[in-house]
């Protein structure tokens, strides 16, 4: 729930504390802005002529739901929140200090969710640019305020105000992710891989990952975060059928690249089930 995390939210124009109004209908800023707070229990934090992006149409959200809910990436979920552990571990959080998880581009709360079940007391801010994943993200764990909000503005949220951040196959914002840690607080990326998914690359004619991923984001995120550990190498089968095939397309990039009766028919092309790898690097930066 918003309030919650209201301690740790901000303006998006202009970094003042938020506070909620009307029992929470609105969040009311120290400098007089307003926000009304969705009948689903989100909040849109965007300044100036608001958002700029879309985000994730309804029918990529619901496919999200469909693959996730299968458990096919079940072991990078169990990394992300191993790493989540190990920040908060390393910055001595003690067990009772209800520390604050924030996911960006955390789509339907899947992975946050997970993260908070794992971590007895802590609130989890779950911020995405879609307002269709929104819907879903506020009601994913009781411990969850969501947030729609634009990862490549300023962040919503107060300096120093977040003990881990978690971005799993997402934009990142290296600056904005150093502003907003506490002293010790961690980042922790997941990172797809040259590999993942390659048994669809061909078949279905999507573009593999880039070479030097990794070594690109350590390098984007220099003087802001720098790494606290070697990357993390996460690695897997998966026994797919049509309908996860169909699902884990429909969630990623290329569904807005194929056109659904095109994709449809590679699919039919493909035996009934196969086996996929999947395939990312997981690595965890500190404030540099």
């Amino acid at each position: 729930m918003l309030s919650d995390i209201i301690d740790v939210l901000a303006d998006p124009a202009d970094g003042t504390a938020l506070s909620g109004a009307d029992d929470f209908a609105r969040l009311v800023s120290e400098s007089g802005h307003s926000y009304d707070v969705a009948r689903q229990g989100y909040v849109t934090l965007a300044a100036g002529a608001g958002l700029r992006h879309q985000g994730d149409s309804m029918e990529m959200v619901l496919a999200r739901e469909t693959f996730l809910s299968r458990g096919h990436f079940a072991p990078f979920v169990e990394a992300v929140t191993g790493g989540v552990h190990d920040a908060l571990d390393e910055a001595g959080v003690p067990e009772n200090a209800r520390p604050v998880i924030a996911e960006i581009g955390a789509g339907t709360g899947y992975y946050l969710a997970h993260t908070l079940d794992d971590v007895d007391g802590a609130r989890g801010v779950g911020m995405d640019i879609s307002v269709h994943a929104a819907k879903r993200l506020a009601s994913c764990h009781p411990r969850v305020g969501a947030v729609v909000a634009d990862v490549w503005e300023r962040l919503p949220m107060r300096d120093r105000s977040i003990d881990v951040i978690t971005v799993v196959f997402a934009p990142r914002n290296a600056a904005e992710f150093a502003r907003v840690l506490t002293e010790d607080g961690q980042a922790v990326f997941l990172t797809a891989d040259r590999g993942h998914l390659a048994e669809l690359r061909e078949p279905l004619g999507i573009l593999d990952v880039e070479d030097g991923k990794i070594d690109r984001l350590i390098e984007q995120a220099a003087g802001h975060l720098t790494p606290v550990r070697e990357p993390e190498l996460i690695e897997f089968p998966m026994t797919l059928d049509k309908e996860s095939i169909a699902a884990q397309i429909g969630m990623s990039p290329s569904a807005r690249h194929i056109e659904p009766e095109e994709l449809g028919r590679r699919i039919a092309q493909l035996p009934e089930t196969l086996t996929v790898t999947g395939r990312a690097h997981l690595i965890r930066m500190g404030r540099a």
